[in-house]
């Protein structure tokens, strides 16, 4: 049978209310064919990248069995925990689980670091039902002996791969020893590289594999155009297309966090209203970032990919690429930001010849010739080499004429010149 609506699903009342009230009556694919599996008990695999709806596909089944089950919460120890691996997507997923459970009587908390730990651990001794957490501050907490889970009914390890990126799947193996066996569990992860499928065999009981892609892909929705420039030339280059204001809300992304830091110092001299984020920064102010970025109070919004992973704002009508990522699947998580709900958005990258392996491997993914702006210039592979970064990548690649990484304090005339033309051309061309 095929399911047209969340009323087909076998939600309980109070949810389809909470449903209606968000004015989400039709499911998206990965929430039509998990929910029934997973009321009924399944674990499960999901292959889901960001805008899938993959945090209703396992909320909506975790707080319809809490309310209907035997237990109570009680201190210090939840019946559900979520794990994330960065804290913007953790509070992301708390307020889906808030909104969804606002006619339950759940109680739940979300625990992060770089925040004082005392209204956590505050919440956690009066009893919560749902743990949403950063595995760093879990651990720690659990090391204090604040936090056990020894009575964790469902467990839900979420952007797995991105745990892998960032070192946490060691952390997540200690704190999957610490819970009871039978319990159900489900992972979810944008690829599934060999230590993930791994971790996934060690997790899950004979679960249901369910593998989707975004409603619309990028390739679909969203114009990608891609920029040849020096490294030199970047700064002058972005300027430029953000004085054309058609690009409302823009997200940029960096590689590194001082080079996000470069940048947004550079848009804040020519009169942009630009917000940073990255680890770095404390998660007061990296809320602070996202509310103003939210707001419509800052239009420029420079990040790094670990910390823009989840973040779902709607609104965002350009992602830049200052400078292109060392993995291609990154490429489709940033530009992702955009063509959201239904409405369509554009890509620009830049690339510098160093960056020109990336592009490669990125247009090999989306199996696809990015739109060039300007003349594509003819490197030599002697030239690509030269300017290729030394470190991997991570920082970035090397300044021409001596120039600071990140920012284009000494940038010769031509590059500079040039970028600003390809710039202004295309304004006029989507003027």
């Amino acid at each position: 049978m095929t399911i047209t609506k969340f009323s087909e699903l076998g939600l309980a009342e109070p949810i389809q209310r909470a449903l209606t009230a968000r004015n989400h009556l039709i499911p998206t694919p990965i929430q039509a064919q998990a929910i029934p599996e997973l009321l009924v008990g399944r674990d499960m695999l999901g292959i889901a990248q960001t805008g899938t709806g993959k945090t209703a596909a396992f909320a909506l089944p975790i707080l319809q069995k809490l309310s209907r089950g035997q237990g109570k919460s009680a201190p210090h120890s939840p019946r559900a925990l979520i794990l994330a691996p960065t804290r913007e997507l953790a509070v992301q997923i708390a307020e889906e689980f808030r909104a969804y459970g606002r006619n339950l009587h759940l109680r739940q908390t979300v625990i992060f670091g770089g925040v004082s730990q005392k209204p956590q651990v505050i919440a956690l001794a009066r009893g919560v039902d749902i743990v949403i957490a950063t595995p760093g501050r879990l651990l720690d907490l659990m090391g204090q002996r604040q936090l056990k889970l020894d009575a964790v009914e469902f467990f839900v390890l979420d952007e797995a791969d991105r745990m892998l990126d960032m070192g946490f799947v060691r952390d997540v193996r200690k704190i999957i020893q610490t819970m009871p066996k039978e319990r159900q569990s489900l992972l979810f992860s944008a690829t599934m590289p060999n230590e993930i499928a791994r971790l996934s065999d060690e997790l899950l009981n004979d679960p249901i594999r369910v593998e989707v892609t975004p409603q619309a892909t990028p390739i679909e929705r969203i114009e990608q155009s891609i920029y040849h420039v020096t490294a030199a030339g970047k700064g002058a280059l972005l300027t430029s297309i953000l004085d054309n204001p058609e690009l409302a809300r823009v997200i940029v992304f960096a590689r590194t966090k001082h080079r996000a830091d470069r940048v947004t110092e550079l848009l804040a001299k020519r009169g942009h209203t630009a917000e940073a984020i990255h680890g770095n920064k404390s998660q007061n102010a990296r809320q602070r970032a996202l509310k103003r970025f939210r707001a419509g109070d800052a239009r420029i919004l420079v990040a790094t990919d670990i910390a823009a992973r989840g973040i779902d704002i709607d609104g965002v009508t350009h992602i830049i690429n200052y400078e292109l990522p060392n993995e291609p699947e990154s490429y489709v998580h940033r530009i992702g930001r955009t063509a959201r709900a239904g409405a369509g958005g554009a890509a620009f990258s830049f690339c510098d010849p160093g960056e020109r392996p990336y592009l490669r491997d990125i247009e090999k993914l989306i199996k696809r010739r990015l739109t060039v702006i300007g003349e594509e210039p003819h490197y030599t592979a002697a030239e690509e080499a030269a300017a290729k970064p030394k470190n991997g990548g991570r920082g970035g690649p090397r300044p021409h004429h001596g120039a600071k990484a990140g920012g284009p304090k000494r940038v010769s005339k031509r590059p500079g010149r040039n970028a600003r033309k390809r710039a202004q051309g295309h304004a006029s061309a989507s003027a």
